[in-house]
């Protein structure tokens, strides 16, 4: 296979929260990484309005000058306040984004190396979405089976010396420090996670970058957010993916006040589609 650099972003937050330091450190910084695609995992703006959605948009055309840039919605992107529990139709909360990135939410990206797809699990105030916590609410997504078909059948027709990569907003692993897990009925997500076989699942949600593993062989990278709301008042954090055919490395990326640095690196086994799943990783400080 050809091996594949990921620029993994999250949780722009454009609007209150954003860190115009930090955007413009990742604008000079991108075009310097040799970088196959650059991934934004949901969250692009902090309360769905336009002005918001126009600034994330000029930040992915400038990305997209020199690298292919995929984006998804996050549940700060939707406007589940216009239909909660769908009262007024599903697809009303997402008419500000499709204005601003397109009809599609779920876009999928193939490049060389590489299969990107995506999976919607940012659906505002729904009944699929709720926990017994009502702090939950518009917060955590689920994943409907529905959208793992979907990809499923993507991944199936795709070339089989692709990697397979999944994105999607929420952390489908508990946050170290939140203790939380981004989905409700998150074990029956995992099972479908671990079914669908994906080499890389890339998300965000938490505001607290992570490199893990999900089930015997699916790596996990979840970034943080280039707002000050990292987890634990820690530095910001982004991630960049390699995938090489024996291994996939996470490297994040932190920042030390005026620009991001190379940070931890952690290196994971990737055995080839059909054989056994050894563990493996190696995490290099």
């Amino acid at each position: 296979m050809t091996p594949v650099t990921l620029v993994h972003l999250s949780d722009l937050h454009f609007g209150r929260d954003c860190d115009l330091a930090m955007i413009d450190a990742v604008e000079r910084l991108v075009p310097t990484l040799e970088a196959s695609a650059v991934v934004v995992s949901g969250d692009l703006t902090q309360r769905a309005r336009h002005g918001e959605f126009q600034a994330a948009r000029r930040f992915v055309e400038h990305m997209a000058k020199s690298v292919p840039v995929l984006t998804l919605p996050g549940n700060h992107d939707v406007q589940w306040f216009e239909s909660p529990f769908w009262i007024r139709g599903r697809q009303r909360i997402y008419v500000k984004y499709r204005r601003w990135f397109g009809e599609d939410l779920t876009p999928t990206m193939i490049i060389p190396g590489a299969v990107i797809a995506t999976l919607l699990t940012s659906h505002g105030v729904c009944f699929p979405s709720m926990t017994p916590n009502l702090n939950d609410m518009a917060v955590k997504g689920h994943l409907p089976l529905s959208e793992v078909e979907r990809v499923a059948k993507i991944f199936a027709e795709a070339p089989p010396e692709l990697a397979r990569v999944v994105v999607l907003h929420q952390n489908v692993l508990r946050g170290k420090i939140s203790h939380r897990m981004g989905l409700s009925r998150w074990k029956t997500a995992q099972e479908r996670l671990i079914a669908l076989a994906p080499d890389v699942i890339i998300n965000g949600h938490d505001h607290e970058e992570a490199a893990a593993q999900l089930g015997d062989r699916i790596v996990v990278s979840t970034a943080g957010t280039l707002t000050h709301r990292m987890r634990g008042n820690k530095p910001s954090v982004f991630n960049v993916v390699r995938i090489e055919p024996g291994t996939v490395t996470v490297q994040h990326w932190r920042w030390q006040g005026s620009t991001f640095t190379p940070s931890d690196r952690y290196v994971f086994s990737r055995p080839a589609r059909g054989a056994a799943q050894p563990q493996g990783v190696t995490a290099v400080a």
